[in-house]
Protein backbone atom coordinates (compact mmCIF):
# COMPACT_ATOMS: atom_id res chain seq x y z
CA UNK A 1 0.00 0.00 0.00
CA UNK A 2 1.30 3.69 -0.60
CA UNK A 3 1.74 6.29 1.76
CA UNK A 4 -0.70 8.33 -0.53
CA UNK A 5 -3.11 5.83 -0.95
CA UNK A 6 -3.01 5.36 3.45
CA UNK A 7 -3.51 8.81 3.74
CA UNK A 8 -6.68 8.72 1.38
CA UNK A 9 -7.44 5.77 3.81
CA UNK A 10 -7.06 7.68 6.62
CA UNK A 11 -9.30 10.84 5.36
CA UNK A 12 -11.93 8.47 4.21
CA UNK A 13 -12.00 6.81 7.41
CA UNK A 14 -11.68 10.21 9.08
CA UNK A 15 -14.96 11.39 7.14
CA UNK A 16 -16.95 8.22 8.22
CA UNK A 17 -16.35 9.00 11.72
CA UNK A 18 -17.41 12.94 11.57
CA UNK A 19 -20.42 11.54 9.32
CA UNK A 20 -21.91 9.16 11.68
CA UNK A 21 -20.88 11.58 14.58
CA UNK A 22 -23.11 13.71 12.88
CA UNK A 23 -25.82 11.20 12.27
CA UNK A 24 -26.11 10.47 16.07
CA UNK A 25 -26.19 14.30 16.75
CA UNK A 26 -29.14 14.88 14.54
CA UNK A 27 -31.11 11.58 16.29
CA UNK A 28 -29.98 13.09 19.57
CA UNK A 29 -30.95 16.60 18.65
CA UNK A 30 -34.40 15.43 17.28
CA UNK A 31 -34.88 13.54 20.59
CA UNK A 32 -33.64 16.27 22.56
CA UNK A 33 -36.42 19.02 20.73
CA UNK A 34 -39.09 16.24 22.11
CA UNK A 35 -37.95 16.18 25.59
CA UNK A 36 -37.94 20.39 25.40
CA UNK A 37 -41.23 20.62 23.96
CA UNK A 38 -42.71 18.53 26.89
CA UNK A 39 -40.98 19.89 29.72
CA UNK A 40 -42.74 22.97 28.32
CA UNK A 41 -45.91 21.40 28.34
CA UNK A 42 -45.42 19.54 31.62
CA UNK A 43 -44.32 23.17 33.29
CA UNK A 44 -47.62 24.61 31.78
CA UNK A 45 -49.68 21.61 33.17
CA UNK A 46 -50.81 20.48 29.27
CA UNK A 47 -50.93 16.77 29.79
CA UNK A 48 -53.06 15.75 27.13
CA UNK A 49 -50.57 16.33 24.26
CA UNK A 50 -47.50 15.04 23.60
CA UNK A 51 -44.46 16.56 22.64
CA UNK A 52 -45.01 14.91 18.76
CA UNK A 53 -48.91 16.09 18.54
CA UNK A 54 -47.38 19.47 19.80
CA UNK A 55 -44.88 19.73 17.10
CA UNK A 56 -47.41 18.53 14.68
CA UNK A 57 -49.95 21.08 15.15
CA UNK A 58 -47.05 23.79 15.16
CA UNK A 59 -46.18 22.68 11.75
CA UNK A 60 -49.82 23.13 10.26
CA UNK A 61 -50.11 25.96 11.49
CA UNK A 62 -52.60 28.67 9.85
CA UNK A 63 -52.65 25.65 7.16
CA UNK A 64 -55.33 23.32 5.59
CA UNK A 65 -53.59 19.95 4.67
CA UNK A 66 -54.40 16.41 4.42
CA UNK A 67 -52.16 13.50 6.17
CA UNK A 68 -50.87 12.45 2.90
CA UNK A 69 -49.20 16.18 2.16
CA UNK A 70 -47.64 15.55 5.70
CA UNK A 71 -46.30 12.52 4.98
CA UNK A 72 -44.62 14.31 1.24
CA UNK A 73 -43.52 17.01 2.91
CA UNK A 74 -41.16 14.69 4.57
CA UNK A 75 -42.73 15.91 8.18
CA UNK A 76 -43.74 12.10 9.00
CA UNK A 77 -44.28 8.63 8.69
CA UNK A 78 -47.54 7.36 7.82
CA UNK A 79 -49.15 5.48 10.41
CA UNK A 80 -47.93 7.63 12.68
CA UNK A 81 -49.11 11.28 11.49
CA UNK A 82 -52.26 8.93 10.81
CA UNK A 83 -52.82 8.19 14.70
CA UNK A 84 -51.58 11.39 15.97
CA UNK A 85 -54.49 13.21 13.45
CA UNK A 86 -57.28 11.16 14.86
CA UNK A 87 -56.20 11.76 18.48
CA UNK A 88 -55.22 15.36 18.20
CA UNK A 89 -59.19 15.38 16.42
CA UNK A 90 -60.80 13.31 19.00
CA UNK A 91 -59.55 16.15 21.54
CA UNK A 92 -60.93 19.09 19.96
CA UNK A 93 -57.25 20.48 18.70
CA UNK A 94 -58.49 19.47 14.61
CA UNK A 95 -61.38 19.98 12.49
CA UNK A 96 -61.58 17.57 9.90
CA UNK A 97 -63.36 17.07 7.03
CA UNK A 98 -63.81 15.07 4.35
CA UNK A 99 -62.51 16.43 0.47
CA UNK A 100 -64.83 17.25 -1.59
CA UNK A 101 -62.80 15.94 -4.82
CA UNK A 102 -61.16 12.76 -3.39
CA UNK A 103 -63.61 10.77 -0.48
CA UNK A 104 -61.22 8.96 1.00
CA UNK A 105 -58.68 11.99 1.76
CA UNK A 106 -59.50 13.95 4.98
CA UNK A 107 -58.48 17.82 5.12
CA UNK A 108 -57.22 19.20 8.82
CA UNK A 109 -56.46 22.27 10.48
CA UNK A 110 -56.58 23.61 13.54
CA UNK A 111 -59.58 24.46 16.00
CA UNK A 112 -59.29 27.35 18.53
CA UNK A 113 -57.76 24.96 21.28
CA UNK A 114 -54.82 23.49 18.26
CA UNK A 115 -54.11 27.40 17.54
CA UNK A 116 -53.36 27.90 21.32
CA UNK A 117 -51.04 25.04 21.55
CA UNK A 118 -49.30 26.18 18.37
CA UNK A 119 -49.05 29.37 20.19
CA UNK A 120 -47.21 28.19 22.78
CA UNK A 121 -44.87 26.06 20.97
CA UNK A 122 -44.04 28.93 18.67
CA UNK A 123 -43.01 31.06 21.69
CA UNK A 124 -40.84 28.16 23.11
CA UNK A 125 -38.99 28.65 20.10
CA UNK A 126 -38.59 32.08 20.18
CA UNK A 127 -37.20 32.47 23.17
CA UNK A 128 -34.75 29.31 22.18
CA UNK A 129 -33.82 31.67 19.14
CA UNK A 130 -33.40 34.98 21.51
CA UNK A 131 -31.49 32.76 23.65
CA UNK A 132 -28.87 31.58 21.41
CA UNK A 133 -27.92 34.47 20.07
CA UNK A 134 -28.05 36.39 23.57
CA UNK A 135 -25.88 33.95 24.82
CA UNK A 136 -23.75 34.13 21.63
CA UNK A 137 -24.31 30.56 20.95
CA UNK A 138 -25.03 30.72 17.24
CA UNK A 139 -25.36 33.88 15.35
CA UNK A 140 -27.18 34.79 12.16
CA UNK A 141 -24.63 33.37 10.36
CA UNK A 142 -23.82 30.42 12.51
CA UNK A 143 -27.45 29.29 11.87
CA UNK A 144 -27.47 30.23 8.31
CA UNK A 145 -24.07 27.43 7.46
CA UNK A 146 -26.31 25.03 9.55
CA UNK A 147 -29.51 25.39 7.48
CA UNK A 148 -27.56 25.33 4.39
CA UNK A 149 -25.72 22.04 5.55
CA UNK A 150 -28.42 20.05 7.12
CA UNK A 151 -30.23 21.03 3.79
CA UNK A 152 -27.96 19.69 0.97
CA UNK A 153 -27.56 16.65 3.04
CA UNK A 154 -31.14 16.39 3.09
CA UNK A 155 -31.42 16.75 -0.77
CA UNK A 156 -28.61 13.93 -1.42
CA UNK A 157 -30.80 11.41 0.97
CA UNK A 158 -33.44 12.28 -1.26
CA UNK A 159 -31.70 11.83 -4.04
CA UNK A 160 -30.71 8.26 -2.94
CA UNK A 161 -34.40 7.59 -2.10
CA UNK A 162 -35.71 8.33 -5.30
CA UNK A 163 -32.55 7.01 -7.29
CA UNK A 164 -33.28 3.17 -5.57
CA UNK A 165 -37.08 3.51 -7.01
Amino acid sequence: MSIHSSMENKSDQGFMASYLDALGLVERLHRLLLDVIKDEFERLGIIDVNAVQALLLFNIGENEVTAGELKSRGYYQGSNVSYNLKKLVEMGYMHHQRCEIDRRSVRVRLTQRGREICDIVEELFSRHADGLQSKAVLNTDGIDEITTALRRVERYWTDQIRYIY
